[in-house]
């Protein structure tokens, strides 16, 4: 029995099967063979249109060419280009970046959900907005000369837009003309820090403890002495800050204080009708008593109004000390129980957007916002 003779051809590596999708692309690059109406080339031409997407628009009832004619369709002949797709919906010019439509990835969530705004803003409002500084300070600025806007000095009261180029004492500040959701931190102030950047005296600072900013910076919502502790917010939105600290909105404040002493009748009714100060008269929009043993007492008062050291001088003025100070509510922000001092915690971006009075982004829900806020306990940091 004679062996088989060995093929002198080189070996080839099985060929992949390629899937339908792959073999439709290919066709189109195939040479036409073989007789009209007849052959692969001309079977393969009829299933599918010319175009790599004209599949996407082929009409079917148009009749095919190869069945009705007996020769293959030809291009020349009303077969669709393959961006026939794309020149309908509206094709960008070179260069350009298409626009995202209702249903574009990034629409509908993220925190800095981009709202142009058609009309110029005033300069106090936009800086204000850009976490530069509070509206009073940035005013301080225009006067003082270390504005500019287009390389000339600002002015008070001036609009900006989105091709101004304003610059803090000869620096660019990169402005965003959107609607960005604020960020507040919630923070349990101690006894023994100071509300204020810089001290001379070289005691510890709230700021100390807070966490760094990529853009901005952070602002304090009012103050607290250095005997004073309790709630005290940040954020980086400065006409959020200003909307909190302005007298016109007279949000209240409440403080638990104990004193040395009791409150007779006479003393709470003229705290709470009005007693006169070196700066006016002060009034508590509340005051209850929350009871003590020996001689500290514990009252709850309210007021609308931050004057500097206004409730230990209010009850200095009826002659009682106070010998503890605490912040317990800003408005609608409570001190929660299980923030201790020394700890802070950011506000959920929809409460935030709420006390700033914006509408809360729209986004898919998340797992992490079904969360309570995570506490943060930080030491201060080195200067």
């Amino acid at each position: 029995m004679s062996t088989p003779r060995k093929s002198k051809r080189p070996l080839r590596p099985p060929l992949k099967k390629k899937s339908e999708a792959v073999e439709i692309l290919d066709r189109r690059d195939e040479p036409q063979r073989g007789r009209a109406g007849g052959g692969r080339a001309a079977r393969d031409e009829d299933a599918q249109p010319r175009g790599r997407d004209a599949h996407l628009n082929a009409d079917p009832r148009a009749p095919r060419g190869g069945r009705a004619g007996g020769r293959s369709r030809t291009a020349s002949e009303g077969a669709l280009s393959p961006d026939a797709h794309q020149s309908a919906l509206g094709r960008p010019a070179r260069g350009e970046r298409p626009q995202r439509g209702a249903g574009g990835r990034g629409l509908g969530g993220g925190r800095n959900v981009p709202t142009v705004l058609a009309e110029p803003e005033r300069l106090q409002k936009v800086l204000a907005q850009a976490g530069v500084a509070s509206r009073r300070e940035i005013e301080e600025l225009v006067i003082a000369g270390r504005i500019s806007v287009n390389g000339l000095p600002a002015s008070l009261g001036q609009k900006i837009g989105p091709g101004d180029r304003v610059k803090v004492n000869g620096k660019l500040i990169p402005l965003r003309f959107a609607q960005r959701s604020p960020r507040v931190l919630i923070y349990h102030k101690p006894e023994g820090e100071i509300v204020s950047r810089d001290d001379p005296e070289g005691r510890p600072t709230v700021f100390e403890r807070l966490p760094l900013l990529r853009k901005g910076r952070w602002l304090a919502v009012g103050r607290l002495d250095f005997n004073t502790s309790g709630l005290l917010l940040f954020t980086n939105d400065g006409e959020l800050a200003n909307r909190l600290m302005h007298p016109r909105y007279e949000l209240e404040r409440e403080y638990a204080v104990r004193v040395l002493g009791e409150l007779n009748e006479e003393q709470a009714r003229s705290l709470t009708e009005g007693i006169q100060l070196e700066d006016g008269v002060a009034r508590f929009n509340g005051l209850r008593d929350e009871g003590g043993e020996g001689a500290n007492h514990w009252y709850r008062v309210v007021i609308s109004e931050g004057r500097n050291r206004e409730v230990r001088r209010m009850f200095e003025a009826v002659g009682l000390t106070v010998s503890r100070l605490m912040r317990v509510r800003y408005g609608a922000v409570e001190l929660p129980a299980r923030l201790k001092r020394g700890m802070w915690m950011e506000m959920p971006e929809a409460d935030a957007c709420q006390l700033a009075g914006l509408p809360v982004p729209q986004r898919r829900p998340d797992e992490r916002e079904k969360r309570p806020p995570k506490l943060h306990h930080t030491t201060p940091r080195m200067r």
